[in-house]
């Protein structure tokens, strides 16, 4: 299973997303220190309504605790967009 498929199902059994998009940076930060050793770099844009009333630290941390088994080595870096079905991504 490739790391997006895997993200994509941590995301899915935790927060049951309505909407969930997650890309493969990796190739955008090749000779990066911590490319350098095989862990990717992950844009994550969600909508779930489990981050209703929830500030936007809060809701990174939810989407970290998804995926903390594959840090660091797996996952490097993520870049998070974090919002309610309402607020849309």
């Amino acid at each position: 299973m490739d790391r997006v498929t895997t993200i994509r199902s941590k995301l899915q059994q935790a927060l049951a997303p309505e909407r969930l998009d997650i890309t493969d940076d990796s190739h955008l930060h090749a000779g990066h220190a911590g490319a350098a050793g095989g862990a990717g770099h992950f844009t994550v844009r969600i909508a779930s309504s489990r981050f209703q009333d929830r500030s936007t630290l809060e809701r990174h941390r939810m989407v970290y605790q998804a995926v903390s088994d594959m840090m660091p080595q797996e996952i490097h870096a993520l870049s998070i967009t974090a919002r309610t079905p309402e607020e849309g991504i």
